[in-house]
């Protein structure tokens, strides 16, 4: 690894950002649906900087627990705290407490990042509450101090809780609006509902516009698909559609690439074409406001079938784009990131996919 260390120094020159740090990720056996994610999540700038904070200041406690969050902020920590600029470091830690936490991760079988990724984000809130909760309860026993961090309860009694929000909601969460309008009354009910990620339908030879047009497209409701409109009292005919009514700071859109093909009574991996630009326009929000996006960073799934294959992870950092492979790590082209949109024929050579998409939406102030 020294030499491709050396290699990525070389390319970079004078150009090695300061205080950055490029590190590859030891694989422990099938591992590498892990790895990718984790050098997303590393360059996902304002989350790495909130984990940090979090665990400096969480780091002079010295009694907290082991969990999954303190292993990610311990692993981020090694990483930033290198006196080298470029390595390798093992996440033993962490993919060890992962296997503990979730027996679903334990075997040796080829995972799908989408589900780790899931998996962790949910952890981390869960965690952040708890200790949120913890907090809260220590504090209505003690004297009243600062209340930080802690949830508001709007009334005395406890009736009217608000949802706490932690730096993972403020980073990856948006507002998903499921409106359905009865087709005989017009009465339009909307409900809604909030998520880390989209997960998008894929067409052959299609963009990620058009992948989002088809999410939120109207849908008539007919037949025995009739909606109960609370108004008529009845089943009527209705349409229905989603829209994002609140974009995320972090946009992330898990490209459905494996289905389920009822004829081979298995999952079979879409090789599609989808195109993902680099900066990504969001009409079609309630707001109608035009949000924008730049991605940066791409999780590719290389092999093709669902069941066996490999993960690896595209990053932009400071302008450079860098290809994460386990433990190395290469710089490439801006324009080789076209080359993992997918096949335009079924059958192709090339099996490196884009399979999760991190977009940053823009005005932001962040360095990346």
């Amino acid at each position: 690894m020294g030499a491709t260390g050396s290699k990525l120094e070389k390319a970079l020159g004078d150009q090695f950002p300061e205080g950055e740090r490029y590190f590859g990720l030891e694989n422990f056996g099938n591992t590498c649906y892990c790895n990718s994610v984790l050098q997303a999540l590393y360059f996902c700038v304002p989350f790495r900087e909130q984990l940090l904070e979090y665990y400096g200041n969480n780091k002079t406690t010295g009694d907290a627990e082991e969990n999954l969050l303190t292993c990610l902020a311990d692993l981020f920590s090694q990483i930033t705290s290198q006196k080298k600029k470029t390595g390798v470091i093992a996440p033993k830690r962490f993919v060890q407490r992962l296997k503990k936490q979730n027996e679903l991760f334990r075997s040796y079988m080829h995972q799908d990042a989408h589900e780790f990724l899931n998996f962790l984000l949910n952890e981390l809130v869960d965690i952040l509450e708890k200790e949120a909760q913890a907090a809260k309860s220590d504090q209505e026993t003690s004297p009243p101090s600062d209340p930080g961090n802690v949830p508001k309860n709007g009334l005395a009694n406890g009736t009217k809780k608000e949802p706490l929000v932690t730096w993972v909601h403020k980073n990856f969460q948006g507002i998903l609006t499921n409106e359905t309008r009865c087709l005989r009354c017009e009465t339009v009910t909307a409900r809604d509902e909030t998520f880390f990620d989209l997960s998008l339908d894929i067409e052959q030879n299609s963009s990620i516009t058009s992948c989002l047009k088809n999410f939120s497209s109207t849908e008539t409701l007919n037949a025995e698909d009739k909606f109960f409109c609370d108004k008529c009292c009845s089943l009527q005919e209705a349409q229905k559609r989603m829209k994002i009514k609140k974009p995320p700071h972090i946009l992330v859109i898990h490209l459905k690439r494996f289905k389920y093909i009822e004829q081979l009574g298995r999952n079979k991996k879409l090789s599609y074409r989808v195109v993902f630009p680099l900066e990504l326009k969001l009409g079609n929000t309630v707001e109608d406001a035009d949000v924008e996006y730049s991605l940066f960073a791409v999780v590719v799934h290389v092999g093709s079938g669902p069941n066996h294959g490999h993960y690896v992870s595209l990053v932009k950092s400071h302008n450079h784009w860098l290809f994460f492979d386990d433990e190395n790590v290469e710089m490439i082209d801006e324009s080789a990131v076209q080359t993992f949109f997918g096949s335009a024929q079924e059958y192709s050579s090339n099996t490196d996919h884009g399979y999760i998409l991190f977009y940053e939406s823009l005005g932001s102030g962040n360095g990346n």
